[in-house]
């Protein structure tokens, strides 16, 4: 999953939200240096990593981007899985209620901030003056993530034929999004329940 989806499965707890979001950006032993409840967030990040790219839609998914994408094609899902998730009206019920959720999520990361590895405080700015959890609403959001993507990964140049699978297979890859998200929040749920006091 990506930005948003993270955001949102930490369900309003800021040191797990903290955690879950700085995760790619802490490398092995050094999630210890962090406060054991931001540790928390790291661990929830990697099962929500884990649950994701094992799981059998997800690898449906991913058939899409493959051919010309490989390795790569998991993050284009990851993305294309919070258009669907911004869109969700299970989730928010409206735009207003995901407005809401993502000047929130800004303002508990922003506080945080200096505790943050140095790329991510970075980025953060970037993602609140452009409202990046919100525009993944919209297709154009999608397709500047799509070119974001490209410009962090070593190995890809353009993100054109990844945007037009994703029109091209719109009601395919938001039906394997459907079936995928409630069983992942049902597993964040029960890891809340055993790991969050």
């Amino acid at each position: 999953m990506n930005l948003l989806a993270h955001a949102y499965l930490s369900f309003n707890n800021p040191p797990v939200l903290v955690g879950n979001m700085i995760s790619d950006y802490v490398k092995g032993k050094k999630k210890f240096l962090y406060d054991p409840s931001i540790q928390k967030g790291i661990q929830l990040h990697r099962a929500i990593d884990e649950y994701t790219d094992h799981h059998l839609v997800t690898e449906e998914a991913k058939k899409y981007f493959k051919a010309d994408y490989r390795l790569y094609s998991g993050a284009f899902v990851d993305v294309v899985y919070d258009h669907f998730l911004a869109n969700d009206v299970n989730q928010f019920k409206d735009e207003a209620v995901l407005s809401r959720f993502a000047h929130s999520t800004y303002e508990s990361l922003g506080k945080y901030q200096q505790v943050m590895p140095e790329r991510f405080a970075r980025m953060l700015p970037y993602m609140q003056s452009q409202n990046w959890l919100y525009n993944y609403r919209y297709k154009g959001g999608i397709e500047r993530s799509f070119e974001g993507l490209v410009r962090r990964a070593a190995y890809l140049d353009e993100s054109i034929i990844a945007y037009s699978i994703f029109e091209q297979h719109y009601i395919a890859l938001e039906a394997c999004y459907h079936s995928f998200f409630p069983g992942l929040k049902k597993m964040v749920e029960n890891w809340f329940l055993e790991n969050v006091d």
